[in-house]
């Protein structure tokens, strides 16, 4: 078996503690991961399009 064929093993993101934080600061977190959605959101239609490309690559 070739390691490179085994999947990472994924940890959990970390919670966050939200009591400590102000509402400002609340309020930056909230934009911080609307751009990391964004960010994601990204890479999936890249993915996406890639994919695409590839089965209509073999298609033919």
């Amino acid at each position: 078996m070739d390691f490179d064929e085994i999947d990472p093993i994924k940890k959990k993101p970390v919670v966050k503690d939200l009591t400590r934080l102000s509402v400002g600061e609340l309020k930056e977190y909230i934009t911080q991961l609307q751009a990391e959605i964004l960010r994601v959101e990204s890479a999936i239609a890249n993915k996406d399009k890639a994919r695409q490309g590839a089965a209509t690559f073999f298609k033919s």
